[in-house]
């Protein structure tokens, strides 16, 4: 190594006149007012708000039904609760359901405001016209299945998410048997609504006025083509579907095994 020489120093270079001019605007800080960093150790500083939905414990029943899924979506599912997933279009749901709330049954307000003013005319020995039977849709398993063996009913409504599943389980193949026409939809809330009910099973519709036949023959028309006609929804299996993760490891011996044929159809 040559030895360094001495008296020589290195000379910075001038900075340039962009950053002289920069150095020059340069705000003087406040002495008054001195600048303190966060301590976010114990009993210090705040700590600053941070994504924690990876640390939240679920509750249970969310847990059940993220892991129902999964089985049903693992497990083979057999047909005849597999065709429970085959559900009701958006557009002709929403046909339906505006058809059910023109008929829904009177509240428990409206029949005890109705008995007292009949119970009024009475004591006061009034003659009361008797009134129609009221159209309404008619609901409860017990009385949905009754109507349905009468053959009196024209449409039934399933929900399709009922706990546990053999309450309706085995309505559809009794509808098919006895050629009434049925549809299966989302959410026994969204039935349970249209009779002023927490939940319900099942709907049925008995009757119509006149006006709404039309639409009531459409509804029939459609449940007939997608369900009571249509053998690929109660005889199609469900689930068997892989994860990721195994899904990964079948492509990758897929891929190792087809590498391996075309080795030895490169060297036979």
């Amino acid at each position: 190594m040559q030895p360094a020489k001495k008296g020589l120093s290195k000379k910075v270079a001038p900075a340039p006149k962009v950053a002289q001019t920069k150095a020059a605007t340069k705000e003087v800080a406040n002495p008054l007012f001195e600048k303190k960093g966060r301590n976010y150790g114990i009993g210090q500083s705040i700590q600053p708000k941070r994504d924690l939905t990876r640390f939240v414990k679920w509750p249970k029943y969310i847990k059940l039904q993220r892991q129902r899924r999964v089985l049903l979506h693992r497990l083979k599912v057999p047909p005849t609760i597999n065709q429970f997933s085959h559900t009701l279009d958006k557009n002709t749901a929403k046909q339906l359901f505006k058809l059910l709330d023109k008929y829904q049954p009177e509240t428990a307000k409206a029949k005890k405001q109705r008995l007292f003013a009949l119970a009024k005319d009475k004591a006061d020995k009034k003659e009361t016209e008797k009134s129609a039977k009221p159209v309404v849709v008619k609901y409860g398993i017990n009385h949905v299945t009754a109507l349905v063996e009468a053959k009196k009913a024209k449409l039934v409504v399933i929900a399709h998410d009922v706990d546990p599943i053999e309450l309706v389980v085995w309505l559809p193949t009794l509808c098919r048997k006895l050629d009434i026409p049925y549809v299966i939809v989302k959410g026994k809330a969204r039935l349970g609504t249209v009779v002023n009910k927490k939940t319900a099973t099942a709907l049925c519709i008995t009757d119509v006025k006149g006006a709404d036949k039309n639409e009531l023959a459409n509804l029939v028309n459609v449940a007939k083509d997608l369900y009571n006609n249509n053998q690929d929804v109660r005889r199609t299996w469900g689930g068997g579907k892989l994860g990721n993760k195994s899904m990964a490891v079948v492509r990758r011996r897929e891929k190792a095994l087809a590498k391996e044929q075309a080795f030895r159809d490169l060297n036979a």
